[in-house]
């Protein structure tokens, strides 16, 4: 066995209540050479803690407190820090989720991977070069002889976290830990990254920790999986089994989410809420430089239109278009059948009110400092002048109606987990009682549970109010489950757009399918199908 964790126990410090508090609860892992074990869990399940304990390593106010960690037989919480560091990137190796917060931005690609080879003593910087060099080959990078010579803001997403991969990879280490190396990049280059690292893993004849919360991503690499929650392991098995014969009901629950709804609109015939026509836009207010060329469609009242594309098509800069703070170069919108001012500043209050947003990170779009109530209520004090208990009393109702107790009013967001914030982001759009709401990515932060529970909420509280949802993804699945409409775009462009059947039935162009082949499935196998069938490759690689 290469590596043995027996009764492995972490734990967190509490500063409220000064005592140290169990995170990882007495876990067993093992790993063979050449052997993928994929650690899968919803946040706060151990995954990242379990997967740095193989380097012998523990977060700040984190300390590992019980267990064995094995490697070859040796128990690394035995060894001196020096014993450590020399086993680090040597033997160990971790792949973060963000590639772009992992390089130093002022130097090269080359000289941050051949680095680790070299002070190890593994090979010589000639030696070091020239392996980075074929395994950039190996990895599907562009010019492989020059790919190194660039900096990490001159590639692309998917190119950078493959590049960190070949930096892994470079001490010829026997695991590598890779904690969520595809969570923040598109469905169409997660494909190719994917690809990349099962091929890597493959060839360099190497263990891996493959850490994640999408049970679809990991069925493509992992040989077995164990799933955890709240630190610990709820069920161990092969992937064929977790994906088709899962034991237990968590796993169960894994295995069926994004199966929400979003059926045809329900007014198909009414008066538009929100109309686009022929929108143009630019950052530097040139026709040389366009991010958004001739736009047009419409989202009906009680209806979600989904905007979906990969980065860089154009869907966070439409939403800019539509509230105001990206006037168009080209083109009109009207919103409840009257023009609406190209410009936030030019905009009536009552416009204000009726079209929201709610964003992508809720960490960002909350204040810190500020009570959830306070939060929730001012839109309240702002909109309808509604002041003391009139104004604490409709907080409460919104709580209620998110699915969180009236208590939470009192709570600072970093009381919150991630899906209650994104709640209190959606009570706070709601207290507006607007006409249309843009969502802007607001399940890709989140765990698919959790993301499953938003999903859930946003569809109640649309059949309760007939509120519009202009849906901002790039996930498909995400699409498929909420979505009566959509709107394929791809360079700025529309390439595609109608009911969510039409869009999804066949024949597609090209574009569209690649989105739809890149949406994981949980079958093994898939990822090779999709490389052998897709019409082209994602504009992020």
């Amino acid at each position: 066995m290469l590596l043995e964790m027996k009764g492995l126990r972490i734990d967190g410090w509490s500063e409220d209540r000064e005592t140290w508090l169990p995170i990882v609860k007495g876990v067993d892992v093992e790993l063979k050479r050449g052997e993928v074990l994929g650690l899968i869990g919803e946040s706060g399940a151990g995954k990242s803690t379990i997967g740095l304990a193989a380097l012998g390593y523990a977060r700040y106010g984190c300390r590992i407190s019980g267990g064995q960690i094995l490697l070859d037989g040796k128990d690394i919480r035995t060894f001196s820090m020096a014993q450590l560091l020399e086993l680090r990137g040597r033997r160990v190796a971790y792949v973060a989720q963000s590639a772009a917060a992992a390089f130093n931005p002022a130097q090269t690609l080359m000289s941050q991977i051949t680095e680790a080879p070299v002070r190890h003593g593994v090979m010589s910087r000639r030696g070091a070069t020239d392996k980075a060099i074929r395994l950039f080959e190996v990895l599907g990078l562009p010019e492989p002889a020059t790919f190194g010579d660039r900096y990490p803001h001159q590639v692309s997403g998917g190119q950078l976290q493959r590049a960190m991969t070949v930096m892994a990879l470079s001490c010829n280490p026997d695991i590598i830990v890779f904690d969520e190396p595809t969570t923040a990049l598109d469905v169409t280059t997660q494909v190719d990254v994917l690809a990349a690292i099962k091929r890597a893993i493959r060839e360099e004849d190497t263990a891996a920790l493959y850490i994640t919360h999408d049970l679809a991503v990991v069925a493509q690499v992992a040989d077995r999986i164990m799933v955890l929650r709240y630190g610990e392991a709820v069920e161990v098995g092969e992937t064929a089994q977790i994906l088709h014969q899962p034991r237990q009901q968590y796993t169960r629950e894994l295995v069926n989410v994004r199966r929400v709804g979003g059926g045809e609109a329900p007014h198909a015939t009414a008066p538009p809420v929100l109309e686009i026509a022929g929108v143009s836009a630019s950052y530097t207010r040139s026709r040389d430089f366009l991010v958004l060329e001739d736009v047009s469609t419409m989202v009906r009242p009680g209806e979600t239109l989904a905007v979906v594309g990969e980065s860089g098509s154009g869907k966070s800069t439409l939403a800019r278009v539509i509230t105001g703070l990206l006037p168009p170069l080209e083109g009109a919108i009207r919103f409840r059948g009257r023009p609406l001012a190209p410009a936030l500043k030019d905009r009536s209050k009552e416009e204000l009110r009726e079209l929201q947003m709610i964003y992508q990170m809720p960490d960002v779009a909350l204040n810190p400092r500020q009570k959830v109530g306070e939060v929730v209520g001012r839109p309240l004090q702002f909109y309808f002048g509604l002041r003391g208990e009139a104004r604490r009393a409709r907080v409460a109702e919104l709580l209620r109606q998110i699915e969180l107790p009236p208590e939470f009013a009192d709570r600072y967001p970093a009381e919150l987990s991630g899906g209650q914030k994104q709640r209190v982001c959606i009570a706070r759009a709601l207290a507006a009682e607007p006409k249309l709401i843009i969502c802007d990515e607001v399940t890709s932060a989140l765990d698919q549970l959790v993301a499953d529970e938003i999903l859930k909420l946003l569809l109640r509280i649309q059949d309760e109010t007939d509120v519009a949802y202009l849906f901002i993804t790039h996930d498909l699945a995400t699409v498929e489950a909420i979505a009566h409409g959509i709107v394929v775009m791809y360079r700025g462009r529309i390439v595609e757009q109608g009911p969510k059947q039409e869009v999804l039935t066949p024949p597609h162009d090209d574009y569209t399918d690649l989105l739809l082949k890149s949406v994981p499935a949980m079958e093994i196998g898939w990822l090779e199908n999709v490389l052998a069938t897709r019409k082209m490759a994602a504009a992020g690689n």
